[in-house]
């Protein structure tokens, strides 16, 4: 797979506008990681749990849904059923969200599944700058004990 990046201006933990070149390809997850900033084993149940995110269908759709449309009498809401496999993600997506805890799981959601930089989760948050990636590594390190990721 080939590595787009394009320049783009963001702002610094400071609040200067800096350019940098920003590898489009690259997860928040794994610029961390890359850089030192994440074990193997944090890493691995980040994308465990966004994995599931996606495949429980949770992610916003930027495309028109192409599923056919369900028999009559099935459902009884026009919609056709989950598949096992998305019900299971969900389930596991949930447990993963449930075992990071009360006020570990939002930045987690943020950098993990919706793909939000550190610096922006932290903003949105109304946390202090540098809060983020010790917040984020406790909750991961709750999640990876959860899907069993060995350390």
């Amino acid at each position: 797979m080939t590595a787009i990046h394009v320049e783009q201006t963001k702002e610094d933990p400071a609040g200067r506008l800096q350019q940098v070149t920003v590898n489009l390809g690259e997860s928040p997850l794994s610029w961390l990681h890359a850089r030192g900033h994440l074990k193997e084993r944090h890493y691995v149940a980040g994308d465990m749990l966004r994995a599931d995110w996606e495949k429980a269908g949770l992610g916003p759709r930027v495309t028109m849904r192409w599923d056919g449309a369900p028999p009559q009498g099935r459902g009884g809401r026009g919609r056709p059923d989950p598949s096992l496999a998305q019900l299971s993600a969900r389930e596991r997506f949930d447990g993963a969200i449930r075992a990071a805890g009360p006020g570990l799981a939002d930045i987690l959601w943020r950098v993990a599944c919706a793909g939000e930089g550190i610096t922006a989760a932290e903003r949105a948050l109304g946390w202090p700058s540098r809060a983020g990636k010790l917040v984020l590594t406790l909750a991961l390190d709750r999640v990876a004990d959860w899907y069993r990721v060995p350390g």
